[in-house]
Formats: C-alpha cells, structure tokens, sequence
C-alpha cells in the first residue's frame, strides 16, 4: 500500500511541477524581456494570475514530492521525475493549442516504457528511515565535490553541448540530494512533529540546494542546446538518486542479469529524453526566450 501511495504522489508531484512550467511559461512570455536583470519583472509577474497559478502548483508539487518519499524509496520515487517532461507537453499543448508530432508521441512511449522496464528490473525498496549523522557527513561532501567539478569544467568551457550538459548533470546532483535531504526532513516532521522539522539542518539543507538546482538549471539552458543538458539532467537526477538511495537509505536494488534490463530501460529513457528534447513544443516550454 505505501508503495503504491508513493508512486501516487511522485506522478501527482510531476504532474504538478509540468503544470506549474506551462503556467509561468505561459506567464513569463505575456510581460517583456531584456538582457540584464531586471528587478521589476516580479512585481509584473506577481500580477499575473496564471503565474500565481503556477507558483501554487509549485508549492503543491514540493507537498506531493514529501509525501512521495515519506511512503516510498528514494530510489523509486526520484526517477518518476523523468515524466516531468511528458506531462508538461501534454499540457503545453493543450494550453498553447499545439500537436504532438509522431516522434514525440515515440518518444513519449520510449521514456514511460523504458522507466517501467528500469524500475521493475530495480525492484527497489527496504532501506532506513532516517541516515545516521555520519552517512551524511561522507555522501554531502562527495555530492558538493562532484557539483563544484561539473560546475569548473563548465565554466571552462564555451557556450555549447558540453558546458550545458555539465550544468545540467551538476543541478540533477542537487536535485537528487535535495529530494534525499526532503526525505530525512519528512521523516523528521512524521516522528518528532513541526517544531522538529523546523529546527532541523535536514529542513534548511533542502531548502538551499534547492536553490543552488534552480540557478544551476537556468545556467544549464542558457549555456547550450537542450539536446545536451535534458537528458544529463534526465538520467543524471535518476542515476544520483539510485545511488543516495542504496549508499544513504540502505535501500536495496535488484542485482546480477537484473542489470541488463536495468540498462535497456535506462537506454530507453534517455533515447527518448534526446527525441524529446527537439520538439519544438519542447523549446517553447523550458528554453529561454531570446532578449527583445
């Protein structure tokens, strides 16, 4: 029953954070654009009652997202999120009164079986309620680590496929973390109440990795085409959380010929996420407008 509760509300989370993209999306483009920051854009969008629509629908997504972790794994729960994607061109669509074309809908159908495929070769489950200090002190510092390294070579390098694909992989690390830290802290508020999950480091770490995935995302799309930093932020947000969940939450994976299914549905997934990614419906939902 948990795991079907868990799966509930991981697609209720997607399908709320796919809402709230085409919301602020649709928003975003009805007030005018320009190369610096500019402050007053909030004040504007703060007008917008399709923006404030989407803003809730992001609030209702992180409450989905609790719930999700706090009835099912890590490991089960984070790679539901690739049908993040899916979800928002099927509302964009309808939204913005634009079709699907054939490879899409392929693509659509490579991504949902090749999860299923993945997650029912993983079989993942069991696993602790709340990681020891210690865990945590090892896998933060290797998570912050691997960030700081993706975020270097980015930097390093020009606009382009490499340099969005490694700020695309550094904010699926944050994403993943962010879920475990939210994890921990919902575990927190279900033993010890509100005035504990407030108090706690689990509660304000999740909070600020948070919004290091957020800049690290935006930096992501503006750094090169999404054809490099989707699928890195697909599969690399999956991958991560598979590894927070059996290194952090004790939780187990399925393992030996297990493997080979594993891989096809991963390849699945991320053949689609690279189909996916050219859709033009795609570059109208989640890459940045051109300065005007």
């Amino acid at each position: 029953m948990q795991t079907t509760l868990a799966v509930l509300f991981a697609l209720l989370a997607a399908v709320s954070n796919a809402l709230a993209t085409v919301l602020q999306r649709y928003a975003a483009r009805t007030v005018p654009l320009s190369v610096g920051l500019r402050p007053a854009l909030i004040g504007e969008l703060l007008r917008k009652p399709v923006w404030l629509a989407g803003f809730g629908a992001v609030v209702a997504a992180a409450a989905f997202q609790a719930l999700a972790l706090l009835n099912g794994a890590l490991s089960l729960v984070q790679p539901l999120f690739v049908l993040e994607l899916p979800f928002a061109l099927f509302i964009g669509g309808f939204v913005l009164h634009r079709r699907l074309p054939p490879r899409g809908w392929a693509a659509v159908a490579a991504m949902v079986v090749g999860l299923g495929v993945g997650l029912w070769a993983a079989s993942p489950g069991g696993g602790v309620d709340r990681p020891g200090t210690g865990t945590w002190a090892m896998a933060l510092p290797g998570c912050v680590a691997a960030v700081l390294l993706l975020v270097l070579i980015a930097v390093r390098r020009p606009a382009g496929r490499v340099r969005a694909a490694c700020f695309g992989l550094s904010a699926a690390v944050c994403y993943a973390l962010t879920a475990g830290l939210l994890k921990d802290a919902t575990q927190v508020w279900d033993s010890d109440g509100a005035a504990a999950f407030f108090t706690a480091w689990q509660t304000y770490g999740f909070a600020l990795v948070g919004v290091a995935a957020v800049f690290l995302l935006e930096n992501a799309m503006q750094s090169g085409p999404l054809v490099a930093s989707q699928p890195a932020l697909t599969l690399g947000d999956a991958s991560v959380s598979l590894v927070l969940g059996v290194t952090v939450f004790e939780e187990h994976l399925r393992g030996g010929w297990w493997l080979l299914p594993m891989l096809l549905g991963a390849l699945l997934v991320v053949t689609g996420a690279f189909v996916l990614v050219r859709v033009p419906l795609v570059r109208t939902l989640v890459a940045p407008d051109a300065p005007r």
